[in-house]
């Protein structure tokens, strides 16, 4: 229970956000680019951070980890909903980003420590999807309710209870896992990654509002492609590694991870704009639109349970081509729908989730397979944290299309972008039937 209410906080605040936009820009007075960091600053210190955090667990110990992500990622949700301006709200979200890093890499290091027995373990893992599957399902519709009864700061305060219960859950129940003296944070190659992460993301959404010429938007390129190829260096020569660099001389491994990070950037830029878009041109509520993307994360849901029988199937390639086609399908299709009625879009979205939903457990279960087992870790750990970037970027180069093209453009922009992506997939899925 502990470590499953740490994890459900985690996806909660994923999709929770994305209903109260409007509410917050309102709130604030922002424009798109202001909304695009209050969602971003969460995913791209919780990307950037998941790796560090993994190996402090490994050093400390995970129960005592995850214990103080507990603790920063609830006074972090009291600050956010608490802020006086949206340039607050970004920092605390950035701080509850750091927060969900410690409470994502260690929950599962946790709860496989406490459940030595297979089948035990089995269903304690299961247990620890579903509640995560849950959160992220439900978040649209819960942030909705809760903006329409009180207010979007309600969406933070909520974190209270439940971060404080799962604290004093793990402090009575959990046991500490051994520590490995010879892991630790290697800060510089941390330094270097964050500094790139987040100029690429700034570059990207300032672009979006200032124009992608303008000097600041090019000086936040220079900076990305600088310090990317410090952490490349770094991580190359370091002691302690963050991201093993090696671990993509497998081909499998190199594409399963690619497909990862492209999928979240299709899915996520998708979700947030969509959000805006039904908020401020069809003029929805925050309840209406959470209770509209519920049939989307059910077909993202259903999707992930049935892709395992259906890679058994039929193969991995073929699942993943039927996936990236599906994908692609509903995108096209949301792009004809644009200026149909709103019903008609979200099945369009729903479809293109469903796709998304069948390639995530396939991918997963490829690149966990490609690994040895000792370095099953290390390999989860890091398409977790390529996947959040997608996130990250996804958000950005969608929410900026948003910002170039207005509502209705930009929405019609990421579409065709996300069939663009489906079409990359495709041809990856071919690469791997020779791997």
């Amino acid at each position: 229970m502990a470590v499953t209410l740490g994890f459900a906080m985690v996806q909660l605040d994923v999709s929770v956000v994305n209903v109260a936009v409007k509410a917050i820009g309102a709130s604030f007075g922002s424009g798109v680019s202001g909304l695009q960091w209050v969602v971003d600053a969460y995913t791209l210190t919780f990307a950037a951070f998941i790796l560090s955090a993994g190996a402090l667990g490994d050093r400390i110990g995970a129960r005592r980890t995850l214990l103080g992500g507990f603790v920063l990622f609830t006074v972090a949700s009291v600050l956010c909903g608490a802020a006086p301006s949206v340039l607050f709200l970004v920092v605390a979200r950035a701080v509850q980003g750091v927060g969900a890093a410690a409470l994502g890499a260690c929950s599962l290091a946790l709860l496989n420590h406490t459940f030595a027995g297979g089948a035990e373990r089995a269903r304690a893992i299961r247990w620890w999807a579903v509640g995560g599957s849950v959160a992220m399902a439900t978040g649209p519709v819960l942030g909705g309710v809760l903006i329409a009864a009180v207010g979007w700061r309600l969406i933070f305060f909520i974190n209270v209870p439940v971060g404080a219960i799962g604290y004093w859950l793990a402090a009575r129940y959990g046991r500490e896992t051994p520590r490995a003296l010879d892991r630790g944070v290697d800060l510089p190659g941390q330094l270097a990654g964050v500094v790139a992460l987040t100029a690429l993301a700034g570059a990207v959404i300032e672009g979006g509002a200032r124009g992608f010429g303008a000097p600041l938007v090019v000086a936040g390129y220079g900076v990305a492609l600088v310090a990317g190829g410090l952490f490349v260096l770094l991580e190359r020569r370091s002691a302690r590694v963050m991201l093993p660099l090696w671990l993509f001389r497998s081909r499998v491994f190199s594409i399963t991870a690619g497909v990862g990070l492209l999928i979240n950037v299709a899915f996520y830029g998708l979700y947030f704009n969509v959000s805006l878009y039904l908020q401020r041109a069809e003029h929805l509520s925050p309840l209406v639109t959470g209770l509209s993307f519920l049939p989307v994360l059910v077909g993202v849901g259903a999707s992930n349970v049935l892709a395992g029988r259906i890679a058994a199937s039929f193969g991995v390639r073929r699942t993943l081509v039927a996936g990236a086609v599906l994908m692609g399908a509903g995108s096209g299709a949301l792009l004809a729908a644009v200026s149909e009625p709103v019903w008609v879009a979200l099945v369009a979205l729903t479809v293109t989730g469903a796709g998304i939903g069948l390639i995530v457990p396939v991918i997963t279960a490829a690149l966990m397979g490609s690994v040895e087992p000792s370095r099953s870790g290390i390999a989860s750990g890091t398409l977790t944290a390529l996947r959040q970037t997608g996130s990250v970027l996804g958000v950005a180069l969608f929410g900026s299309m948003l910002g170039g093209f207005g509502l209705t453009g930009g929405l019609r922009a990421g579409c065709a972008v996300a069939c663009g992506l489906a079409v990359c997939v495709v041809c990856l899925s071919l690469v791997l039937r020779r791997c």
